[in-house]
């Protein structure tokens, strides 16, 4: 089998954060944590660390998700990014880019991550 696919999780509501992580360690991935856009591109700049997917709030302290995808992608081109957002029937994204509306149940996270990966 291949190696696990590690999913960096943007996310400023620690709860929340913890909640979708648990999600995503119960689904066998390999998770990165960021409480802000700050960290995220800490990680993200880190050539050593292999990132397979981005999942971001859209709404984060320090700047978007949008913004943050925006530079995170100027990184790693190819990265495949999922935004989590209370509106997402509102928000055009580019190509590879994805959207998952909150609340969203367990099932439908972990459809939308293994469809973009």
């Amino acid at each position: 089998m291949s190696h696990t696919s590690t999913i960096l999780v943007v996310e400023d509501d620690a709860i929340v954060r913890m909640l979708i992580v648990d999600v995503l360690e119960e689904l066998e991935f390999t998770v990165l944590e960021a409480a802000d856009a700050g960290e995220a591109l800490a990680q993200v700049r880190n050539t050593d660390q292999i990132i397979d997917l981005m999942m971001t709030d859209v709404g984060l302290p320090d700047m978007d998700g949008k913004q943050l995808a925006t530079k995170v992608r100027e990184l790693r081109a190819t990265l495949p990014i999922l935004f989590a957002s209370g509106y997402a029937e509102n928000i055009d994204v580019p190509a590879g880019m994805q959207v998952i509306g909150k609340p969203f149940s367990i099932d439908q996270l972990r459809d939308k991550v293994k469809s973009m990966l």
